[in-house]
């Protein structure tokens, strides 16, 4: 009983194999011989199981004739497999390596068939057992050879492989003494039948055999059914022979309550429609090929989101067009949340949603807020049960006009959603596959509409910022043009009937008015003031002038020392704003009774010019300097600075070519060293 049921799974797999590939109808040498090989299995299985059943009487030279003619196919497929160039049965039956393997199953055909050997059969046992050492020796050789195509031929080792060495012990057993074990043979058609999905799998990886064989899902399905159902069988079968063979007066009851009970789980499982589900999802996502080449289409969209517009309308459309485009969609909506409303930012050959379209959507944000999902209407109208959680008025969702409801979200919150819509006749069916692939064209997409939203935020933030630094730069010039207003204040009572005094004031509001007049148009026009031309300027001249006429009201006044006379070519205006911040910076930091000096002339680079602003202040650390000194708006003196002044004289000086070095010593002075370039 036990060697009809392995010979009856043989036949049964081995025809369902025949029957796959007589399917193919892609020619060639591979297939053929393949084909021969299984029809040579169901051939040996059937006669096995003829043996078993004991309908006929079979002689042993007849079984080993059909075992000859089953290894004489397989070995010749190997054959083939070995030489890949091959197309035609002539040409591998003239490959010496052929010769080779066919040699010994020829022997046995003939051997079987000869009434002198029917008396002793070790003869014909020890062929089996060279044949199947043959057969191991050859797959070791294709092996070796497949190199990195190992992958794809490990199955096909794997079946022929773990077949010859069974019959290689079962012969060798039999050999030594001249009778085949009932065991080994009962086992062997277990062996066969158990090892044809390793087959199956070698001719599904191996694409250039020319192959393809397709089982429909469902079909799968119900055997993968069958299959549990057989193990969870199986282990109850164990539980209760485990409790019959414990004993007791109680084992006959137990065990039939313990059968009962597992056949009604079982039939309460296969009547789940969500067990089923469950199961076709698994083996969909893992033994077949998805609908979507996940790598292409992630390609194509990357390509289609780089080509965009510049205004926001345009990467909306973009966004929303990609979508629609992903699953061969015709129309669609894009909605943004705004204040707890639904606005919308795209629209694609869509017609304007009505009122109770918005108010199914208005009840979906929070369903969607909380669980995350895509919403087929569809779906929605004729099974609710598989949203649970969703409140929603069904009757107004046969007023909608779309199909698709594909949610965006962003830090984890609903940002906004697509609507997608196409004719009922080109609509697809929201399926556990159609879900991953819009999650992730939808990902990609939300993410592209980020970056936009995120970049355009950025560069509007970056313009405020450069306004709001014109503005600091502008503040500071009006410091410096009050400074000079307050200096001619100061002075009109002592030399206001002074006909030069008059002069020098008239000259100077005429200055003070064009700088206010190129800082209101620096306001207006919002942007940075464009850099005066530059022209020659005695530097001394300048020190003296800006020493004289803007450094007066602080203590102590500034000591001019000239080592050389020097001409620069440089901007006036900007030039004396940064002497000026520098030295009244040395005023501010020195007491009264100290001292500041202002020195110019030749650095010891003779292409360089130093001028020098020393005081014997308050001094500053290094850690200060190297930190907070020229860092903008940064300040020490409270609302009273604005913290740009050396910010902006070191940007200048390194703008012209030069360079601005520090030193200094707390409670000891500090020296601003300015190196700036004679051409």
């Amino acid at each position: 009983m036990q060697a009809m049921v392995g010979y009856g799974l043989a036949v049964l797999g081995n025809l369902l194999l025949l029957l796959l590939l007589f399917t193919v109808r892609r020619s060639g040498l591979p297939k053929r011989l393949l084909l021969i090989a299984v029809a040579g299995n169901l051939l040996w299985s059937a006669i096995h199981l003829v043996v078993a059943f004991d309908l006929a009487t079979i002689s042993m030279p007849v079984v080993f004739a059909v075992e000859a003619l089953k290894s004489l196919c397989w070995l010749l497929f190997v054959c083939s497999v070995l030489k890949t160039n091959l197309s035609r049965f002539r040409d591998l039956l003239s490959q010496p390596v052929t010769w080779f393997a066919t040699l010994f199953p020829g022997i046995l055909l003939v051997l079987a068939v000869l009434p002198l050997f029917w008396s002793d059969l070790k003869w014909l046992y020890l062929l089996q057992t060279i044949i199947a050492l043959e057969t191991l020796i050859l797959l070791e050789v294709l092996y070796r050879q497949a190199g990195a195509e190992r992958w794809h031929y490990k199955p096909l080792v794997i079946y022929l492989g773990a077949s010859s060495l069974f019959d290689f012990v079962m012969f060798a057993d039999a050999t030594m003494v001249n009778q085949l074990d009932e065991l080994f043979w009962s086992a062997r058609g277990y062996i066969y039948a158990l090892l044809l999905p390793a087959l199956v799998i070698a001719i599904r990886r191996i694409r250039h055999w020319g192959i393809e064989i397709f089982i429909s899902r469902d079909v799968v399905l119900h055997s993968s059914l069958l299959v549990l159902a057989g193990g969870y069988l199986f282990v109850m079968a164990l539980a209760g022979f485990a409790i019959r063979y414990v004993g007791g007066s109680w084992s006959g009851a137990v065990q039939l309550v313990l059968a009962f009970l597992s056949l009604t789980l079982l039939v309460a499982l296969f009547l789940s429609n969500s067990f089923r589900a469950k199961i076709r999802v698994f083996i969909t996502k893992h033994f077949f090929a998805n609908q979507y080449d996940y790598r292409e289409e992630w390609l194509k969209l990357s390509n289609a989101l780089n080509d965009s517009g510049e205004k926001l309308h345009q990467v909306y459309d973009r966004g929303l067009h990609c979508l629609i485009q992903a699953i061969s969609y015709q129309s669609g909506v894009l909605l943004k949340s705004q204040n707890q409303n639904l606005e919308v930012v795209s629209i694609i050959e869509h017609e304007p949603l009505s009122a109770k379209e918005r108010e199914v959507l208005a009840q979906l944000v929070g369903f969607l807020q909380s669980k995350h999902w895509l919403v087929d209407i569809e779906e929605l109208r004729v099974k609710p049960f598989n949203y649970e959680g969703l409140k929603i008025n069904h009757s107004m969702l046969n007023d909608c006009r779309f199909q698709l409801v594909v949610p965006f979200y962003q830090d984890n919150q609903l940002w906004g959603m697509a609507l997608l819509h196409a004719p009922s006749e080109q609509r697809i069916r929201l399926d556990w596959e159609l879900r991953d692939y819009l999650n992730a064209v939808s990902a990609q997409v939300a993410n592209y509409l980020f970056h936009y939203e995120a970049s355009r935020e950025l560069a509007e933030n970056a313009q405020f910022a450069a306004f709001n630094r014109m503005s600091a730069f502008v503040l500071h010039d009006l410091k410096n043009v009050l400074a000079q207003i307050d200096l001619i204040l100061c002075n009109a009572q002592q030399h206001k009937h002074n006909p030069e005094f008059i002069e020098d004031t008239f000259e100077t509001l005429a200055h003070t008015k064009g700088r206010m007049e190129r800082m209101l148009k620096q306001l207006t026009e919002k942007k940075e003031a464009l850099p005066s031309k530059s022209r020659t300027v005695n530097l001394s001249k300048l020190l003296h002038q800006v020493i004289a006429e803007r450094c007066q009201q602080l203590r102590p006044l500034p000591e001019l020392i000239e080592l050389a006379e020097v001409n620069l070519s440089l901007d006036e205006d900007k030039f004396s704003n940064v002497l000026y911040h520098l030295i009244s910076n040395a005023q501010q930091a020195t007491d009264d009774e100290g001292q500041v000096w202002v020195r110019v002339g030749q650095a010891n680079h003779e292409n360089q010019v130093l001028v020098e602003i020393e005081d014997t202040g308050c001094g500053m650390s290094q850690e200060f300097i190297v930190n907070r000194l020229f860092t903008p708006f940064d300040t020490t003196k409270g609302n009273a600075g604005m913290g740009i002044g050396a910010y902006d004289a070191k940007n200048y000086i390194e703008k012209i070519g030069g360079r601005i070095e520090v030193q200094s010593q707390v409670g000891k002075g500090t020296t601003f060293s300015l190196f700036l370039p004679l051409s």
